[in-house]
């Protein structure tokens, strides 16, 4: 395996209040609650001590100029990551159907599984690039800002760039496979190999080349699961991997509940037959009154 880059740029406590950002605005913005007030509000909330308070304070002048959280997120690359960025503008641009609420979660999941000392390559990688399949994000543009995070080093890039040009030809299963210690272990086992390595496209960066191909990226129970899961649904496999690497469950759109808006329509329902019982029971007494249903400029017309 390669060593490690620090998988948190920032200091623990700095992902820590990040959650509570994007949590708190996810759900002050779901009750209508303008997005300046609400940054606004949240920012008193936050720890003085850290570098999120003065990262809002640049946030809100952005959206009161700009009407965006993306443009001020970007300006702030060395305290926002890539691919938060990335999500950000995807949940803010008019013409998707990325819910912002939805990208809000991700990113609040993402800030605590940082804050987690149990964080890996192998789990931040397939967190966020199960966040990509799931709310069906562009991969091209989402790849190429994974590949730009701070926590991988130049060797899991070469690798991610690898995935965007190859993802739709080869199967996600199989290009982790041939960069996990369980592939290593197989081809080390067989004399004459039984199939033959899958190819992959040599990276394009200035690094040596011989060595990322090499780099091996994944353990053997990332490459068992793997293996396991070639020529299946890759949901299938980000489950097995996210039972494995216990990285934090990737947040989906919620499909409205029927069952929300079946007791209005039965309580108007039930009104409508009460008022025709109503007309019912007058016809049958004295005959229906018809003038309460005609105004009193109408009455004194006639």
């Amino acid at each position: 395996m390669t060593d490690e880059p620090s998988l948190a740029p920032l200091p623990s406590e700095e992902y820590i209040e990040q959650v509570h950002f994007f949590e708190v605005l996810g759900e002050r913005l779901a009750e209508n609650m303008p997005a300046q007030e609400a940054l606004a509000a949240i920012r008193e909330e936050i720890l003085a001590t850290t570098k999120l308070p003065m990262a809002i304070d640049f946030l809100l002048s952005e959206l009161r100029h700009q009407g965006a959280f993306a443009d001020g997120m970007k300006r702030l690359g060395h305290y926002f990551t890539p691919f938060q960025t990335y999500v950000m503008a995807e949940a803010e641009n008019d013409r998707g159907r990325f819910d912002l609420r939805v990208g809000l979660q991700i990113l609040a999941r993402e800030a605590q599984y940082r804050s987690d000392q149990t964080i890996s390559c192998q789990g931040l990688f397939l967190f966020q690039f199960e966040a990509l399949c799931r709310n069906r994000l562009g991969y091209d543009d989402g790849l190429d800002a994974i590949a730009k995070d701070p926590s991988y080093d130049a060797a899991w890039s070469d690798w991610i760039l690898t995935v965007r040009r190859q993802i739709g030809i080869i199967e996600l299963a199989d290009l982790i496979y041939v960069r996990s210690e369980y592939y290593q272990e197989k081809q080390a086992l067989l004399a004459t190999p039984s199939e033959p390595p899958l190819a992959e496209t040599q990276p394009t960066s200035g690094a040596d080349d011989t060595l990322s191909e090499a780099a091996v990226l994944f353990g053997r129970r990332e490459g068992r699961i793997a293996w396991a899961n070639r020529a299946k649904d890759p949901l299938l496999l980000f489950a097995a991997m996210q039972r494995q690497l216990g990285y934090p469950v990737v947040p989906r759109a919620q499909q409205a509940d029927p069952e929300q808006h079946l007791l209005p329509q039965l309580a108007r329902r039930i009104e409508q037959l009460e008022a025709r019982l109503k007309l019912i029971e007058e016809e049958q007494r004295d005959g229906i009154q018809l003038e309460r249903f005609y105004s009193r400029e109408d009455l004194e017309s006639r």
